[in-house]
């Protein structure tokens, strides 16, 4: 049936009202069953991936050098440098401000916590630099 009221890319038009109830019933209302789905799974990324940026800028202005030399230190007193990506974890347990993991100076698990370089002499630092953690965030 290829008249003007049904070809494709143009507007339908119904000469009666039963026609259009018809035609409006058959199309489901318009949409995928998953497009709700798929916003709420697009907005909850959204909202973490701001919640991690924002934390990120907040610790920066605060003066820790989050990223991919961040100095630490373990409950030991031990200083290393690590890969601290807020958000992405792959060898250690995030507990936001503090992490598990393994320290590279005294061979031993323990939570570390970021450092700020400010706060540190120059040997510290320097020490720090020398002793990185394994390569993986």
């Amino acid at each position: 049936m290829e008249t003007a009221a049904f070809r494709p890319g143009r507007k339908r038009r119904f000469t009666s009202p039963e026609m259009s109830l018809v035609f409006a019933s058959a199309s489901g209302g318009g949409g995928c069953q998953n497009d709700g789905m798929s916003r709420r799974v697009l907005s909850t990324v959204l909202i973490v991936a701001g919640a991690i940026a924002g934390v990120t800028l907040i610790a920066r202005r605060l003066g820790y050098n989050l990223g991919v030399n961040t100095i630490v230190r373990c409950r030991q007193g031990h200083l290393f440098t690590t890969i601290w990506i807020p958000g992405i974890k792959l060898n250690e347990l995030d507990l936001l401000v503090a992490r598990v993991q393994r320290c590279p100076v005294g061979n031993h698990w323990s939570l570390v916590v970021p450092v700020r370089a400010a706060d540190l002499t120059d040997e510290e630092r320097q020490f720090a630099r020398e002793h990185h953690d394994v390569r993986i965030p």
